[in-house]
């Protein structure tokens, strides 16, 4: 397929806003996004996004104010960010299973005015969350509800009434330009709680030239995002990649392998997107037995090595190229694997740098070694972020004193410029793409009273590459089951995805020299105890686990 994707010398529109009522306007019944059987064509995305914009107008928000968004997957994230962005505000997309604590935190952070929830959340009512978040102290001056899915026709409530709404929507001068600060989303790093990335529009728009030129996409593909909206990943693959092209782009609302190989067989999907763990779990379904009739050519994968027996028998099923970004969210892009590449390099490298990212590599003391082809990266270019915000130590260690942005990884390039991860300098678990911080489910394990030192590591798993393991050393005379563990974290209002999901009691913690905990010893005992993830066996440990929680 030849790409008709923009240029590097193409005009990037002035907003995406203005590039979605531009869509309205020449094609209003093609498509913009299908949920379901649910299909929001791009004039109803543009009422839509018009209506709620019209709301925040009526609450007296002005512009570069804050507001944030936390929604379940599907189209609501995606409408209420097209709002903010008209009215010139900036939107903190929030993770759907994000916990009660990190919300506090994030919210205080932003200083955001409004929350836009669901009415249903997936740990409750929602109302019920910001009443206990008001009555601590979070300064949440409106909360308004979008039900089912944010169309033009789905009920707006402000505190459990009907949002009041101005009598225009909020010309094209009120909007944020595409330099503008406009999206604020979080990584979980490498501290205990969530940090907040920094982005405006244009990052996204250089992403998306980089991504249409690496997998040759044009207006005539079916995209199909399987992954929250806020994230990194998310955005470039369901929110501006598809609506830059002005193509269709397929979402679910609670990941299921069966059904997404359904989904992609209805609705001609072209493009896939998903972290490594979902598309083994639609190898591991079964739904591919038999035979699909699927158009599908490439997979976007990442967030975690991709693992090379499962990609290749992916692309074998499927007839997909299985293509990966190396980066994070912080740097944008760092390389990237492209159809054309030998099989080999595409599926156990991250492919060659991407030249205007100028990649560097450092060692331990911050020394150029980009000759030795051996060290940390960094990266200074046109996808990289603005860094975090209201963390000026977490800056300074994620970018050096002349502007480039750094990775917690260790790669080394081969002989023919391709790049690969091999090893990692931050103490994050990756389950299923989704980096866990080590320490941020060290600090909830440790409320618990019974637990006198714990040290989280990732055991390795089949399916998700990683779980979560907490390690622990219990005060005298006190006993802890698993179970008991994550009914505390849940009373503590501890996201579900800092929970371990395996306990080990130990009379001591190994130590090292310099008297720290020794994971590494932790991680070879993880191996021994719950199995080598190349053994059947483990596969078979690894499907018995709640694999699917993650996407649930």
């Amino acid at each position: 397929m030849t790409s008709q994707a923009v240029s590097v010398a193409d005009p990037f529109p002035v907003s995406l806003a203005a590039h979605v009522r531009k869509l309205a306007r020449e094609r209003p019944k093609a498509p913009a996004f299908i949920v379901d059987e649910r299909v929001l064509d791009w004039a109803a995305y543009d009422a839509a996004a018009d209506r709620l914009a019209r709301v925040f107008l009526a609450l007296g928000l002005a512009p570069g104010e804050r507001i944030a968004v936390w929604v379940p997957d599907g189209t609501p994230f995606h409408v209420a960010y097209q709002a903010a962005e008209r009215c010139g505000l900036v939107c903190l997309g929030l993770a759907p299973r994000c916990g009660e604590r990190e919300l506090a935190h994030l919210l205080s952070l932003a200083s955001a005015r409004v929350l836009v929830s669901a009415p249903e959340m997936p740990d409750g009512p929602a109302q019920a969350r910001v009443a206990r978040l008001r009555e601590r102290g979070i300064p949440i001056e409106f909360h308004l509800t979008l039900a089912r899915d944010g169309f033009p026709d789905d009920a707006i409530e402000l505190d459990g009434r009907p949002a009041p709404e101005a009598s225009e929507a909020p010309g094209p001068e009120l909007g944020a330009k595409a330099s503008d600060v406009s999206l604020l989303n979080t990584t979980s790093g490498t501290t205990g709680l969530p940090k907040i990335v920094v982005h405006d529009q244009l990052r996204w728009f250089h992403f998306h030239r980089l991504a249409a030129d690496v997998g040759h996409l044009d207006e005539r593909d079916v995209f199909m995002s399987a992954l929250p909206a806020p994230v990194g990943f998310g955005l470039w693959t369901g929110h501006f990649t598809p609506t830059l092209l002005g193509a269709p782009t397929v979402l679910t609302r609670k990941f299921d392998a069966r059904a997404t190989i359904d989904a992609l067989e209805r609705h001609r999907v072209s493009v896939l997107s998903a972290v490594s763990t979902q598309f083994i779990m639609l190898l591991e379904s079964g739904g591919f037995d038999g035979g699909r009739d699927l158009v599908l050519r490439a997979l976007f994968t990442g967030g975690e090595a991709v693992p090379e027996r499962q990609a290749r028998n992916f692309e074998i099923r499927t007839g997909a190229s299985v293509l990966q970004f190396y980066g994070s969210n912080e740097t944008g892009a760092v390389s990237a694997t492209r159809p054309e590449d030998p099989p080999t390099k595409r599926l156990t490298t991250a492919g060659k740098p991407i030249a205007e990212m100028n990649l560097r590599l450092f060692d331990a003391e911050g020394r150029d070694v980009t000759s030795s082809g051996r060290g940390q990266p960094a990266v200074k270019g046109p996808v990289v972020s603005r860094g975090y915000l209201g963390a000026p130590e977490a800056n300074a260690a994620l970018i050096t004193s002349d502007g480039w942005v750094k990775l917690g990884d260790l790669v080394e390039l081969d002989a023919d410029g391709y790049l690969r991860v091999i090893g990692r300098t931050d103490d994050i678990i990756i389950r299923g793409g989704k980096n866990l911080s080590a320490a941020a489910i060290e600090e909830g394990v440790a409320l618990h009273p019974s637990v006198a030192l714990v040290a989280a590591i990732g055991m390795p798993d089949r399916i998700f590459g990683e779980r979560a393991a907490a390690y622990v050393e219990l005060r005298a005379g006190a006993s802890l089951e698993l179970e008991g563990l994550r009914e505390h974290l849940k009373d503590h209002g501890i996201a579900r995805e800092l929970w371990p999901e395996a306990l080990v009691v130990l009379p001591e913690l190994p130590r090292g020299v310099g008297g720290k905990v020794a994971k590494g010893a932790l991680r070879e005992d993880a191996k021994q105890r719950f199995g080598d993830p190349a053994d059947e066996d483990a596969l078979a440990r690894s499907r018995a686990a709640d694999r699917a929680s993650e996407f649930s």
